[in-house]
């Protein structure tokens, strides 16, 4: 099993999961993050750092946000997609869209 980015990270980007990372299977694209399943070694460590709690483990995955796993796996190969292992600032308007729910159309896939 491998944790997973869900939705609540989109337009939020922060980064505080990325720091107590021991593997470094973080992915960065332009307002979202990914984990890596090939590269994850399911130490949970990230869960209790998101502020908007978007990651979960593979098997507990929201109901209606399954495809963030496959969503995952596939931006996390995606050459742009690149490691991410110090924490930054958050995206400018992070607050505004912490809370917002069917995030999904607002993701940048940059491909």
């Amino acid at each position: 099993m491998t944790y997973v980015v869900t939705e609540s990270c989109i337009k939020c980007k922060y980064t505080d999961c990325v720091d107590v990372c021991p593997v470094d299977c973080f992915r960065e694209g332009p307002n979202f993050l990914v984990i890596d399943p090939d590269e994850c070694i399911d130490c949970t460590l990230c869960v209790a750092e998101c502020p908007v709690e978007a990651i979960y483990a593979e098997d507990d995955v929201p109901a209606g946000q399954e495809h963030y796993i496959d969503l995952n796996r596939d931006l996390s190969k995606n050459p742009k997609w690149t490691v991410i292992v110090e924490k930054k600032d958050p995206l400018p308007d992070h607050e505004q869209w912490a809370t917002v729910k069917d995030k999904f159309n607002e993701l940048d896939r940059n491909e």
